[in-house]
């Protein structure tokens, strides 16, 4: 484990995530499972068009509750999905990160994605997220390779990624990016770290 992990001095308002489940906790954030509450805080993100540049187009509310829905199914299915990143302090909805199945390339493999809300960019938060949720998925399931991939123009995104330990392993074109960069690290790699 990093030190992401250490307890801070501060107390922590444990009441703000009584009805949730909690997955992970780092010194500064709270992963918790999606409920359909989360709609109004995750299309705020979602439906931005600064924040969703780099996806096709910025989501609607249908795709928005698609969205919690898909990692509702994708908890019971798995045991793992994107979960809600919370600052740890305030209980307050800033993005998502976790782990999802995802077509890489034509393969299905496992991939940490994450959307942080844009008036938290810069600070580390996604970074320290997605680091934590790396570790999970190495402690918590069977994969030998996580992987990252994203179009490739969204510099902070594979920034990201490469600060989790990951380096490029593949740019290919698809449908939805026309060009993608996919980012990875083993279980090897992770033990070294």
């Amino acid at each position: 484990m990093t030190d992401d992990y250490i307890t801070h001095n501060k107390p922590i308002n444990y009441n703000l995530w009584r009805s949730k489940i909690v997955i992970i906790e780092t010194n500064r954030l709270i992963l918790r499972e999606y409920t359909l509450d989360d709609f109004d805080n995750l299309y705020e993100i979602v439906s931005d068009p600064e924040t969703m540049r780099h996806y096709p187009k910025p989501f609607d509310e249908e795709r928005t509750r698609d969205w919690i829905e898909w990692n509702l199914e994708n908890y019971k299915n798995y045991g793992f999905g994107l979960w809600v990143v919370t600052l740890k302090e305030t209980g307050e909805f800033i993005g998502d990160c976790g782990i999802s199945i995802q077509n890489i390339d034509g393969e299905l493999l496992p991939e940490i994605g994450y959307h942080i809300h844009k008036k938290y960019w810069r600070r580390g938060f996604g970074s320290e997220a997605a680091r934590a949720v790396r570790d999970w998925a190495f402690e918590n399931t069977d994969y030998n390779c996580i992987y990252s991939y994203m179009k490739y123009t969204n510099v902070g995104s594979y920034s990201t990624a490469i600060a989790n330990g990951m380096r490029k392993v593949k740019e290919y074109q698809d449908e939805k990016n026309k060009i993608s960069y996919a980012y990875a690290i083993t279980r090897d790699e992770w033990k070294l770290l």
